[in-house]
């Protein structure tokens, strides 16, 4: 079993420096491309599905903000943070799916204001954090090992890369929608 430290909330968010100023700067170009993927698109537009999948550009924005605010919350919170993904029902689940959605009521301008509010905090507190190297216990759920626990480092890298995998799959819907590109 790795070894598990707690971290307190920070207070105060020093410039970051080094190898926290280059995961924030990972961070950052990746948010921009997912961001990038709604420019001049309504909010119908955002909404709507243009592959296969149940995926819609509002929807990945949305569920990319969860997913960072929750990793955020683990790294102070622990595990409490997170569900009991071994416990959760279908209704649980079917609200989760919510989330790569836009529902009535959702807006982009709302949904990107609440992604850029997440990423505020997140910066914040990677500036802040006392140690990287702290560590949290995972939640139960059937894709993490036992007994296993993820480093602030760990988790900042896994944003990262959820961040970029879902800015892939917002520029081939986008692409799909009106043939826009985020690159290229």
């Amino acid at each position: 079993m790795n070894e598990t430290r707690t971290i307190n909330e920070p207070t105060t968010a020093p410039t970051p420096t080094g190898e926290r100023a280059d995961l924030l700067v990972a961070l950052a170009k990746q948010r921009h491309f997912l961001r990038f993927t709604t420019r001049d698109l309504t909010d119908e537009q955002a909404g709507q599905r243009t592959t296969a999948s149940e995926l819609c550009l509002g929807g990945l924005v949305k569920h990319v903000a969860s997913v960072e605010r929750t990793w955020a919350a683990f790294i102070v919170e622990g595990p409490s943070a997170m569900p009991d993904f071994t416990a959760m029902t279908e209704a649980d689940f079917a609200r989760r799916a919510d989330e790569f959605r836009m529902l009535p009521g959702d807006t982009l301008a709302g949904v990107l204001a609440d992604y850029e509010e997440v990423a505020r905090r997140t910066d914040e507190l990677v500036a802040a954090l006392p140690d990287l190297d702290a560590a949290q216990p995972l939640p139960k759920a059937p894709w993490f090992q036992a007994d296993e626990a993820w480093s602030a480092r760990r988790v900042l890298l896994h944003v990262v890369a959820e961040t970029a995998q879902h800015a892939g799959h917002a520029d081939i819907i986008r692409e799909s929608l009106d043939g826009s590109k985020s690159m290229g």
